[in-house]
């Protein structure tokens, strides 16, 4: 559900309820050759399953001779790793923030190299 941002009425006062309206949505998941340039695999999913589970789920690509992957965070798991270890692959996915606490300089660095790519 989507919150709306309720509207002021007429006398500059703000109701006490909210309108939740339902939306819906689609993700991408897209594999390409950094070299040329070139889609070499994608999938459309709607917006409800994990990001995660579609890496291993045909979107990359064994024939590609370049054997790095770069994603975001969400497509970081042990069982991603494990996958792409199996397969040949070498990860550079984002690393996550420890949970409540700050995030560690070097991996700054190293998330900050990764998104220039």
């Amino acid at each position: 559900m989507k919150f709306t941002k309720a509207k002021r009425q007429d006398d500059g006062t703000i109701p006490s309820t909210d309108l939740a309206i339902p939306f819906f949505g689609y993700k991408s998941h897209i594999s390409i050759d950094r070299k040329f340039r070139f889609i070499r695999k994608w999938k459309a999913t709607d917006a409800a399953p994990s990001d995660g589970a579609r890496l291993r789920d045909g979107l990359l690509d064994e024939t590609n001779t370049a054997s790095s992957v770069w994603a975001d965070t969400a497509y970081r798991s042990k069982a991603n790793e494990d996958f792409m270890e199996k397969h040949g692959f070498v990860s550079k996915v984002h690393r996550k923030k420890p949970h409540l606490k700050p995030m560690p300089r070097h991996i700054q660095k190293s998330n900050a190299g990764k998104s220039v790519i």
